[in-house]
């Protein structure tokens, strides 16, 4: 498995390497591997987890604490699937599957909450624009 040193991933993904520092400090992601020197060494997989954190807060607008949330629900998600995969037993798969869709479930909820807030200010926007013009349209009677 090919490792990659913070440098490479900010490189890669965009942040800084104090982001990413921050972000396994405050339990965005997990500690990666690190050397006998603690130089952090990261996996295309590490990489791949940043990157859905940037996609969630720059698509999302997430802040931080809806964040952590979210990557909770990926983890729950993923622990799930793994004991789904390795399981035989049928309603212990259909348990974990009802699992999987209630999480899921609850990150739609967050996403639909972000959407619904994201349209408010549109239309409070809206307005204020329709009375600019108006008040234009007046001022050009």
């Amino acid at each position: 498995m090919h490792l990659l040193k913070i440098e490479e991933v900010a490189k890669r993904t965009g942040l800084t390497k104090r982001a990413i520092r921050y972000y396994e400090d405050i339990g965005l992601i997990s500690a990666p591997e690190r050397t006998q020197g603690n130089i952090r060494l990261y996996s295309e997989d590490d990489i791949a987890k940043i990157n859905k954190i940037i996609l969630a807060k720059e698509v999302l607008g997430f802040s931080l604490a809806e964040l952590q949330q979210y990557m909770e629900f990926q983890t729950a998600i993923e622990q799930q699937k793994s004991e789904y995969h390795t399981t035989e037993d049928l309603e212990a798969r259909k348990s974990k599957l009802i699992d999987m869709a209630k999480i899921l479930q609850k990150e739609k909820a967050m996403i639909d909450t972000k959407i619904s807030r994201m349209e408010q200010f549109k239309e409070e926007l809206t307005g204020y624009e329709t009375r600019i013009r108006m008040a234009l349209d007046k001022l050009q009677d």
